[in-house]
């Protein structure tokens, strides 16, 4: 199980006794179900899954801590590389907005919203839909902000021959990333851009291209907790991010 490689290991308790611990496979099926299902920590029915929803949360908070989620995203990418599943010859940026209902973290007014309250979803995809990177931010936040912190977030991944990789060939984006200091930025790290350009061509040229990662973006709302941000903790919003990255990616890999 996958899973079992990147989970920090129960603490010990030397004195004994106490109520027994339930397993991470139990808590971890618990979290899965809040993240597809978009119920809260207390919806969460303890009958079907033997933790209660105040257990899965506080499990699920030690282990964002732990950084587990994004670590299994990357384990699972491993995987697909190490199987030549991934392709690097082109690549695709671009974000999605979440209404954020209880404000917190990494949110803004979205300009697009009425100025109410939200955040960005913010993907690198390759080519077949797969999520390499990804990010959050506030939804004020320009899209150009993104782009250089989501590249280098890119992790150093498995390849069936070879050095891990971590540097697509191509990187397609909208009119949001049209800006020079960006296309020299990606020129000085030998990845090629096609980035619509202002006033010039329309974005629909780049979506014979471009409709991937509209796809990936649809596949996020499989898990319905994205729906909207519940979460005030912007870690807490991340980790349901990678959540659905992981099991994007694990789909792949079990085909």
């Amino acid at each position: 199980m996958l899973f079992q490689r990147v989970v920090p290991e129960a603490p010990s308790r030397p004195q004994g006794g106490g109520r027994r611990r339930h397993s991470d496979r139990e808590v971890l099926a618990a979290i899965m179900f809040v993240a597809t299902s978009g119920c809260t920590w207390q919806q969460l029915p303890k009958a079907s899954f033997g933790p209660s929803g105040a257990t899965a949360h506080r499990r699920f908070t030690e282990w964002t801590k732990a950084r587990v989620w994004a670590k299994l995203h990357r384990l699972v990418l491993d995987e697909l590389g190490a199987q030549g599943e991934l392709d690097w010859s082109r690549c695709a940026i671009d974000s999605v907005n979440m209404r954020a209902l209880k404000k917190g973290d990494l949110t803004g007014p979205n300009p697009v919203d009425r100025g109410k309250y939200g955040s960005k979803i913010r993907l690198i995809i390759e080519r077949p839909s797969l999520p390499l990177s990804v990010g959050i931010s506030g939804a004020n936040v320009y899209d150009s902000q993104a782009l250089e912190p989501l590249v280098r977030g890119i992790p150093p991944i498995r390849s069936r021959r070879g050095r891990r990789r971590r540097k697509p060939g191509k990187l397609h984006a909208d009119k949001g990333y049209d800006y020079a200091h960006l296309r020299k930025w990606l020129r000085q790290r030998g990845i090629t851009h096609r980035i619509a350009r202002k006033g010039i061509e329309p974005s629909q040229r780049l979506g014979r291209h471009r409709w991937t990662i509209e796809r990936t973006m649809a596949w996020l709302a499989d898990c319905r907790r994205l729906h909207r941000r519940y979460e005030r903790k912007a870690e807490h919003f991340l980790a349901f991010t990678s959540i659905a990255c992981a099991l994007i990616c694990y789909r792949r890999l079990a085909k």
